[in-house]
């Protein structure tokens, strides 16, 4: 690279906008069109992770609708401009030369005598690319970018020769990255299904006279917290008040620290390694209570109180994700009560034997799940790497006036 910068562009290159490198893009006239039928790539077709459409909808011409499409050809590079697309991008391949796709997408076709298709694929795919979005997209509750704003991105456009080298680089490093992504993600499959297999075998006793089987009523009461009414929430406030909808995400409700005082002083209230319960939604998924200040909506996410020096906390979390429960589904919408809760069974050995299952099926979830380690973090270094190997390659000094 050095020796090509040295040779083609020793002091430095030019910033155009991205509208100066690319083509217009034609819309289809209905009336003129000799197919029947178009693949049309919709507001849901462009895969967020592996950057390629992956699903599309035939639409025919006698029914197509009033507003003209754009039709797309290999190398286009599609920019979703509008939600819930906003910021997917793909480079369209020969299987949907021909087409048409969405308005929501904005198309950039290379000028060929002077910039790659993939040149402009690689920079709109960029660090920097993504701070111009961010910038220019307006709307709050639907935000979008305009074709305008999109091609006023201003990119390095050195020679086709540094373009195309640059270009091969990026495009092995991809492969590759997607090669080993593969290879990491087919392992973390393989770790999980071993998980699942040690995970029931070690939870399962046979007719072991040291293992009693024990309702979860008789570990301990289902408890929940006091309810929450929506006027004593904020967008913002002191401690998280977590609902069913954000059970294991990012809290998007608060109540105040002197609620929270009282009530957790007042009512049930989760112990530090309580084993948390969702009863809606998603029915069955578990967090570990880590003790920090937060409330949790009533009776849909519930806890077991169990005596530690009986049942472990982390024993109970392992035997919940075997899902020992029955689940009501006689109303409108599915739910575990209580009850449900109460009458389902598991095997409880003795507490010594509790904490070798609980050890080694610690070492596997840490595996499988934990993103500080393993691999799943492996995989996140890899897309971190081609990222910033990518920023770097795309850097350029500009050309003085």
């Amino acid at each position: 690279m050095d020796e090509l910068i040295a040779e083609f562009c020793p002091n430095g290159v030019e910033f155009v906008p991205i509208g100066d490198c690319v083509e217009k893009v034609t819309n289809i006239k209905w009336s003129e069109s000799k197919y029947e039928s178009f693949q049309y790539v919709d507001l849901t077709s462009v895969d967020r992770n592996t950057h390629q459409i992956t699903e599309t909808q035939t639409i025919n011409v006698d029914n197509a609708p009033s507003r003209a499409q754009q039709i797309i050809q290999t190398g286009d590079v599609l920019l979703g401009a509008t939600r819930p697309m906003l910021k997917r991008y793909c480079l369209v391949n020969d299987d949907y030369n021909g087409q048409i796709c969405s308005t929501g997408f904005c198309v950039l076709r290379a000028n060929a005598s002077i910039v790659l298709q993939k040149w402009i694929y690689h920079q709109i795919a960029s660090t920097s690319f993504f701070t111009h979005v961010e910038r220019y997209q307006k709307g709050a509750s639907y935000p979008a970018i305009s074709d305008t704003d999109v091609k006023r991105y201003e990119i390095p456009l050195p020679p086709l020769p540094v373009q195309q080298e640059i270009v091969r680089i990026l495009d092995n490093f991809t492969e590759l990255t997607a090669e080993l992504t593969a290879e990491l993600t087919a392992e973390l499959t393989a770790r999980r299904k071993q998980y699942e297999y040690y995970r029931d075998l070690l939870m399962t006793f046979g007719d072991n006279p040291a293992v009693k089987w024990m309702t979860l009523g008789e570990v301990g009461p289902v408890c929940m917290c006091k309810r929450i009414m929506k006027a004593e929430t904020s967008p913002v406030g002191d401690v998280p008040f977590f609902k069913i909808g954000t059970f294991e995400k990012e809290p998007d409700a608060f109540i105040s620290q002197e609620k929270y005082d009282e009530y957790r002083k007042a009512y049930s209230f989760p112990k530090k390694g309580d084993i948390l319960i969702s009863a809606a939604g998603t029915i069955g998924r578990t967090v570990i209570y880590d003790g920090k200040p937060a409330y949790y909506q009533d009776s849909n996410i519930v806890w077991i109180d169990n005596d530690e020096s009986k049942v472990l906390n982390k024993y109970l979390y392992y035997c919940y994700a075997m899902k020992p429960w029955s689940v009501s589904t006689g109303g409108t919408i599915a739910r575990l009560y209580n009850d449900n809760i109460s009458r389902a069974k598991i095997p409880v050995p003795p507490l010594k034997e509790q904490q070798r299952i609980v050890a080694i099926l610690d070492r596997f979830d840490a595996l499988c799940n934990d993103l500080t380690s393993g691999l799943p973090a492996e995989i996140e270094a890899r897309h971190k790497q081609y990222e910033y190997y990518r920023d770097k390659l795309l850097t350029f000094k500009e050309l003085s006036a």
